[in-house]
């Protein structure tokens, strides 16, 4: 199972809206047959670890890191599939809390005459399928909020200052942490003041994650990196009810697609916000700033894992700090993290922090 969950991960980030599942066939104690949901979704893990198993998949046993899909959608179920090739038993970390699954993959298995095994390394697996789980009950994605900043923790000089605050392996993890997620995200003031292209690169990876921009007024230069490259790899804007019409034309003759969303406190309701990229499909978002954009989602208990680089330099009260004002008077209001890695990047320090799945 512990394979099956890593293989899975290589989906992260290239199959959404499916969820990123792997599969592992064990015949007479030999893997036999391995596959992970493809990108775009399609195929998924166990049509293709059963293509690799063959005959050797007659009398096997499955692993599967999500509950096989029961349902026919643009491909035959998965339970049909593992029916179908004769497998003896199927272990599965969690059950599919999607409506058109849901315990009817196990049960087509289990009246098929198949033993069913499940909650191998569940707490794993809910883990790395958080973001289809609340796509599917929340309607919005799992976010990761990475912040790099100073041990002081600020983002940049009183002058708008920031390259580079971390180091080259601290900058190379963050791609790899791009590469696993459906889009990066990012609010206008860091897309006017560093002109990102928020691309993976050096990875050698086909398919890159939807470029998402919160702007309200679209007011982000038009010559832009991300304009310049809007047809080459999506670009998705997010914006208030009533948009310059001008630029929105703009925007979307160059290839970018535009998201309308509500507006809470004259800014853009982080709630509808994620609702919006929900529908759209996504369900893995990694959010790089800036510190606005950053205490919205705070505020709005919208973080499911906090991940951070500190540097070990300090820039003092003058500097940009990470995250804008939150409001609180008491600590118990406070938003509060499970500190689950912690590592040296170079010269810098990883860490981890994620609230307890609901």
């Amino acid at each position: 199972m512990a394979l099956a969950l890593s293989l899975g991960q290589r989906g992260q980030g290239a199959c959404w809206p499916n969820p990123a599942v792997g599969c592992v066939i064990v015949r007479d104690g030999r893997i036999v047959g391995r596959g992970w949901t493809q990108p775009g979704g399609r195929p998924h893990a166990e049509p293709l670890a059963l293509a690799q198993a063959g005959e050797a998949a007659r009398g096997a046993t499955a692993y599967v890191s999500l509950e096989p899909c029961s349902h026919y959608g643009k491909t035959p179920p998965c339970a049909e599939a593992l029916i179908k090739a004769g497998v003896a038993r199927v272990v599965s970390a969690i059950e599919d809390s999607d409506p058109r699954v849901a315990g009817q993959g196990f049960a087509m298995l289990r009246e098929a005459g198949i033993e069913v095994t499940t909650g191998v390394l569940a707490e794993q697996a809910a883990r790395d399928h958080a973001g289809f789980f609340l796509k599917t009950e929340q309607g919005r994605p799992f976010v990761t909020l990475k912040l790099a900043s100073s041990f002081d923790g600020r983002i940049a000089t009183s002058s708008g200052h920031s390259q580079w605050i971390t180091g080259p392996k601290a900058r190379r993890a963050v791609h790899a942490m791009r590469a696993r997620h459906d889009a990066v995200m990012v609010g206008a003031g860091t897309a006017r003041a560093d002109d990102p292209s928020l691309t993976v690169r050096d990875l050698g990876i086909e398919a890159q994650p939807v470029r998402v921009v919160i702007s309200r007024h679209l007011d982000i230069p038009l010559m832009s990196q991300l304009a310049r490259t809007a047809s080459e790899i999506p670009v998705w804007l997010c914006h208030g009810p009533s948009p310059d019409a001008e630029r929105a034309r703009a925007w979307e003759g160059l290839g970018a697609r535009l998201i309308p969303c509500a507006l809470r406190e004259h800014h853009i309701d982080a709630t509808d916000l994620l609702q919006q990229l929900g529908q759209a499909g996504l369900t893995r978002v990694f959010c790089e700033g800036g510190s606005a954009l950053t205490a919205s989602l705070l505020e709005e208990d919208l973080v499911d894992e906090l991940v951070g680089f500190s540097a070990g330099l300090t820039i003092g009260a003058e500097g940009l700090p990470a995250i804008g004002s939150l409001g609180l008077e008491s600590l118990d209001a406070a938003p509060r993290f499970e500190l689950i890695e912690t590592r040296a990047i170079g010269p810098d320090v990883l860490h981890r922090w994620a609230r307890a799945l609901r």
